[in-house]
């Protein structure tokens, strides 16, 4: 039987990713913040759009052509502005014609004013703080040549990342000469910059405050190991001193600032805008959500005017005005339609979690995306595109949407508890235990049965290691 090569016409579904249809999935993703980005970059290069002002009596601006009317002429606009000024409104330059006072005249010429950007403050950072600190000094044009390298090798917190050697290369100068200028650096202010591990930055400190030779170098130079471990029995030990000294030598260790460069960092505070405001009113959750600074869009009505005369434009011009009509309507449903499918998500997760708005975390129940997706008749990717980047603000707080998606973690009594609301239990109970002898994962766990929670010592190490709580070894505190 031979080969053959023949057409037949098949019927199949396929799913194709339009251009309108991908920046729907787009503009659904985006929190707040970037959705306003968005608009105005799309208001910038699509004549179609117009943003719909607000007075701020609350009122549309009547500037603006309505969708259906024309605009008001600009002599009715002055008409209108005319009646309503006030009657008693003053003529300051008549005032000021008549009552020539002095003190209405400026005392300096206006070109003399220093430019505006003089006159905004800037916040201080580490590199320029320590090139005052060095413009200050008695050093010779040798160390400040090597003081500008130095000081532009400093990370944000304040340790040196380049070593002596490589300083030495670059600045042409002698290792020895490199060493002498970062000891004279390693005494500005803050004390303790310029170290290149934690080691030397603390034993700066030390020696600083009149400390070498006294228990606090000693633990610093050769026992470091043992302070972080909080071996404080094999310090005094090897030290063959007591332990009220060794004690009494940690806590002014304590003192000491880790990360000299911390108080110098210059990086904006990142606050959070809630997407979404959750309320109890009475006995039920109202969900509003945050459009404060969102424009209004819509169509311009002279070029949806002109338009639907035909006789206005060219044939290839048409099709340009045309394609951005259909792209400035897809845009305002596709917003629209982003709106509607927050509230959605957010108004099934508030039914899923209200023990947790009403009570707290402790309170929190498992939910996963699909349950969700379910409970609204939608996919479980778009429920993960919305619950990205957004916060949600509840009586509990501020929260991201993600917060309130947990596995569920089996109780003993056949009931399943949210990760989330483990960990809370395991905060406290760590919270609440005896400085001095803290208790173990296995202990934690232990404790947790008796709250019908059963989890593993192992499961219990995970949690706390993801909330940034140190070991029992490391969290035991003698003193």
């Amino acid at each position: 039987m031979a080969l053959q090569l023949k057409q037949a016409p098949i019927l199949a579904q396929q799913l194709i990713m339009t251009p309108q249809l991908q920046q729907a999935i787009k503009l659904l993703q985006l929190n707040r913040i970037e959705l306003l980005e968005t608009i105005n970059q799309e208001v910038e290069t699509n004549p179609m759009l117009e943003i719909l002002e607000e007075h701020p009596s609350g009122g549309m601006d009547e500037g603006k052509t309505s969708l259906d009317g024309e605009s008001p002429s600009a002599q009715s606009l002055t008409e209108k502005a005319e009646k309503d000024r006030p009657k008693d409104e003053i003529d300051w330059d008549s005032y000021f014609s008549d009552y020539n006072t002095g003190w209405a005249e400026p005392q300096f010429d206006r070109k003399e004013m220093p430019p505006l950007e003089n006159l905004i403050s800037e916040r201080e950072n580490l590199s320029s703080h320590l090139m005052w600190q060095l413009s200050m000094s008695n050093f010779t044009e040798t160390q400040k040549e090597i003081g500008v390298h130095i000081i532009g090798n400093l990370d944000p917190d304040g340790y040196l990342e380049s070593s002596v050697e490589e300083l030495a290369e670059t600045t042409g100068f002698s290792p020895e000469e490199v060493s002498e200028t970062l000891s004279l650096i390693q005494n500005f202010d803050p004390v303790g910059v310029a170290a290149r591990d934690t080691r030397e930055c603390l034993l700066i400190q030390a020696r600083f405050q009149n400390l070498g030779g006294t228990i606090v170098e000693k633990i610093i130079l050769g026992h470091m190991d043992k302070l972080e471990n909080k071996k404080y029995d094999l310090i005094a030990k090897s030290l063959s001193v007591s332990m009220e000294r060794v004690l009494s030598a940690i806590s002014v260790i304590t003192t000491f600032e880790p990360k000299p460069g911390r108080r110098y960092n210059d990086e904006e505070t990142i606050y959070i805008s809630p997407d979404i405001y959750v309320f109890k009113v009475g006995d039920r959750y109202e969900i509003v959500l945050n459009e404060d600074g969102l424009p209004k869009l819509r169509i311009n009505s002279y070029y949806k005017k002109i338009l639907s005369d035909g006789n206005s434009f060219k044939e290839s011009e048409k099709g340009y005005v045309q394609d951005k009509l259909r792209s400035a309507q897809w845009l305002i449903k596709s917003i629209h339609q982003r709106q509607q499918t927050i509230y959605r998500v957010t108004e099934s997760i508030v039914r899923f979690q209200s023990g947790f708005l009403d009570k707290g975390i402790a309170h929190l129940k498992p939910l996963v995306l699909r349950d969700v997706a379910e409970d609204i008749q939608m996919h479980e990717s778009t429920i993960s595109r919305v619950t990205a980047n957004k916060y949600v603000h509840t009586p509990q707080g501020v929260f991201p949407l993600k917060f309130f998606f947990n596995s569920a973690i089996h109780s003993l009594d056949g009931e399943s508890v949210a990760s989330e609301s483990v960990k809370d239990h395991i905060r406290n109970i760590i919270k609440s235990e005896n400085k001095a002898k803290p208790y173990s994962d296995q202990e934690i766990a232990a404790m947790l049965k008796k709250l019908n929670i059963d989890v593993a010592r192992r499961t219990v190490a995970k949690y706390r290691e993801s909330m940034g709580i140190l070991p029992s070894r490391k969290r035991r505190k003698p003193y």
